[in-house]
């Protein structure tokens, strides 16, 4: 039987994903990333690709998850602040890109960074 995989995450650089790598490797659960060759290739392909996506087995993506959330970097304002989701205050955002519209989907590095809450699910734009 095939198994799938499940995506955890996606980062704009392979040196990035690492410490994450090492950490879920070392909890026995097995990690694959996907497109790091690109980005270690060309890094100017990060935003057309979408970074390298952290990827494990679908059957160990509760285990991975958990792992993930404790150790993983919340997104930062310029002044290394964490972000503040304006409507419920948590300081838990990761960085969120739509990709709405053919010109967006063609040229993906046009597009504003965004954040979204990932304890109400708000999606912000930087102030």
């Amino acid at each position: 039987m095939k198994e799938k995989f499940y995506t955890i995450a996606s980062f704009e650089f392979p040196a990035d994903v690492q410490i994450i790598k090492g950490k879920l490797e070392s909890e026995g659960i097995t990690v694959f990333l996907r497109d790091e060759n690109t980005m270690n290739s060309d890094p100017g392909f990060s935003a057309a690709i979408g970074g390298v996506k952290l990827q494990v087995y679908a059957s160990e993506k509760d285990k991975a998850l958990a792992i993930y959330n404790e150790v993983r970097a919340y997104a930062l304002d310029e002044n290394n602040r964490p972000i503040v989701c304006p409507n419920c205050k948590a300081q838990k955002s990761e960085v969120y890109y739509d990709r709405k519209g053919i010109f967006y989907k063609l040229f993906p590095f046009f597009e504003k960074r965004k954040y979204k809450c990932l304890n109400c699910g708000m999606i912000t734009k930087p102030l």
